[in-house]
């Protein structure tokens, strides 16, 4: 992770996932899966869309659909602590 990388993810961007299924364009039957990942701002993803854009304007394949995932901010480690001790 770079500095950069960091500093984005303090002003609230995160990882985020997108799976683009889409129809192969030789063979339009059948679905292809293609998945990209990148930082980007929640929610309204200004690089997932900017990504979109490009695919339709210059990729000769119709986008079935796209399922989007998204990674947490930064926050402090979760630690879970255990109430009961066991002796052996």
């Amino acid at each position: 992770m770079s500095s950069n990388d960091l500093s984005l993810q303090l002003q609230g961007w995160r990882l985020a996932t997108a799976e683009v299924l889409y129809y192969m364009p030789d063979h339009p039957t059948l679905l292809q899966s293609f998945v990209w990942q990148t930082l980007d701002l929640a929610p309204r993803y200004p690089r997932i869309h900017q990504f979109l854009n490009f695919w339709r304007e210059e990729i000769d394949a119709v986008i079935h659909s796209v399922t989007l995932a998204s990674g947490e901010t930064i926050a402090p480690a979760r630690v879970n602590t255990a109430s009961v001790i066991l002796h052996h």
